[in-house]
């Protein structure tokens, strides 16, 4: 038995993506979205795409997350359908995996800091 299960598969011809909706089994409070995308891509085999989380929501007394998926051939073309907030929070997120795998203390305090007045 899987850990996804594929609740909704459509292509969008309109918009030129690829629409998954699935739920994760037994993961939920623990699986992110950068997980989700690895987890997705493969699973259908999605390399050199761009696969983009839009949701992703625990179910009430159940441990299954619920998540939907946008799935694009050209990053220019999901950059114009999609807000650039979404691209913002994806940015944060892989910057915030790669703090938390090796880049040491002294690294990130080399960040420039403003200062207010």
């Amino acid at each position: 038995m899987s850990m996804i299960e594929v609740t909704r598969d459509v292509k969008n011809p309109l918009l030129s993506r690829r629409e998954i909706t699935c739920n994760f089994k037994g993961l939920s409070g623990r699986l992110k979205k950068l997980e989700a995308v690895d987890m997705i891509s493969k699973k259908f085999n999605l390399e050199g795409k761009i696969v983009i989380p839009i949701l992703l929501k625990n179910d009430t007394g159940r441990p299954v997350v619920s998540g939907s998926f946008y799935v694009y051939e050209d990053e220019k073309l999901a950059k114009e359908h999609l807000k650039a907030a979404v691209f913002a929070r994806i940015e944060k997120a892989k910057g915030a995996g790669a703090k938390a795998e090796g880049e040491s203390p002294a690294e990130q305090a080399e960040a420039p800091k403003e200062e207010s007045k």
